[in-house]
């Protein structure tokens, strides 16, 4: 323990192999909890974390259990993720559903207008379930999204659907690649990525941000030839 805190620095926390190596599989599963429905959860890893969660997933799954098999102890991880995402988002729906109404109050400042709130609502009610699926595979989108779902009011039935068919596809997606990359580039390549990790989260995290750096490049862009 004291060694540990002696090689600790916060840049860690920003390192997915981190979280897996200290904290194993409940650790895990807290932070797949925390970074699809709470506020302080923006800045956790998520997809990098879960395609580095499926290539452990054999150590992760014989931590509470061994199958014998690799494809059972990563289905083990695979539902364990699911239900920790999907009650994130039920979370971070029900704190939007709480603090909503009175939002619709509150003064115009700032950082808020109540007309973003009517804006919001209008795109949930066009768009709600799409929103919640892919805002799954987007950083920092996926975090505020259910909170953002539940502000505006959308259907609780329409949103638990999209929430429970967004986090299967998010989680069956990111740890069965990082599963079977692995599995593959070992046979046929003779290449551990687990030895170039921080290379491939490097990656991870610019392709799964480039679509929300483009949208508010493009979206004050608009902003700056509308006022022109």
């Amino acid at each position: 323990m004291h060694l540990f805190l002696l090689d600790f620095n916060w840049a860690q926390l920003l390192n997915p192999e981190f979280y897996i190596t200290n904290g194993g599989l409940w650790l895990f599963l807290f932070i797949v909890f925390a970074e699809t429905g709470l506020f302080v959860g923006f800045f956790l890893p998520g997809d990098s974390l879960l395609f580095v969660a499926g290539i452990f997933s054999n150590s992760l799954a014989k931590s509470i259990y061994d199958t014998g098999y690799d494809f059972s102890n990563l289905m083990i991880v695979v539902v364990l993720t699911t239900i920790a995402g999907i009650l994130g988002n039920f979370t971070g729906y029900w704190f939007g559903k709480k603090v909503g109404p009175t939002m619709y109050h509150w003064k115009d400042r700032y950082l808020f207008k109540k007309k973003y709130l009517h804006q919001a609502h209008d795109f949930y009610e066009k768009h709600g379930g799409g929103a919640v699926v892919f805002a799954r595979f987007l950083p920092i989108v996926r975090t505020f999204a259910p909170i953002v779902a539940g502000i505006v009011g959308m259907d609780k039935a329409k949103f638990s659907y999209y929430n429970i068919v967004g986090c299967i596809a998010w989680t069956v997606t990111m740890l069965f690649a990082g599963h079977y990359l692995q599995q593959l580039f070992l046979s046929k390549f003779d290449f551990d990525l687990t030895k170039h990790l921080e290379v491939i989260v490097l990656g991870i995290v610019l392709v799964t941000t480039a679509p929300v750096i483009y949208k508010m490049v493009t979206g004050k862009d608009k902003s700056k030839k509308h006022n022109d």
